[in-house]
């Protein structure tokens, strides 16, 4: 499968930023699908994971209450709604894929075989 990321941006403190993912190649509704970010220097931070039918989110405790994942099956893409941002998330946002990784494992960078080329959010302060 591939991913192609988009939505990055410029923000100030405090506003929003919806990040899409979009996935061609193979039966996107067998994959977990997930949002990593990246800082520079720094090892890939997991963010955000939804199952394949989009009825289990989990979040990283930094950003719970702020984002949101969500898919759609239909035009095969995910997305992530962020709100309230910091300047802490400022960073690379990557999508992942994977057909295998299990509901404990979501968190784990390893589990996943397909990256997208990653987007670039920046939020000022």
């Amino acid at each position: 499968v591939q991913l192609q990321a988009s939505g990055g941006g410029l923000v100030q403190a405090g506003g929003s930023l919806r990040l899409s993912c979009a996935a061609s190649g193979r039966t996107f509704r067998d994959y977990r699908m997930a949002w990593f970010r990246q800082a520079p220097g720094k090892e890939r931070e997991f963010v955000a994971a939804i199952s394949r039918s989009g009825g289990i989110t989990t979040y990283a405790d930094s950003v719970k209450g702020r984002f949101t994942i969500s898919r759609d099956n239909a035009v095969n893409t995910i997305y992530l709604q962020m709100l309230s941002l910091k300047p802490e998330d400022t960073t690379v946002y990557y999508c992942a894929a994977s057909s295998v990784v299990i509901s404990s494992q979501v968190r784990v960078e390893s589990q996943y075989a397909y990256w997208g080329q990653g987007t670039l959010v920046t939020v000022s302060s």
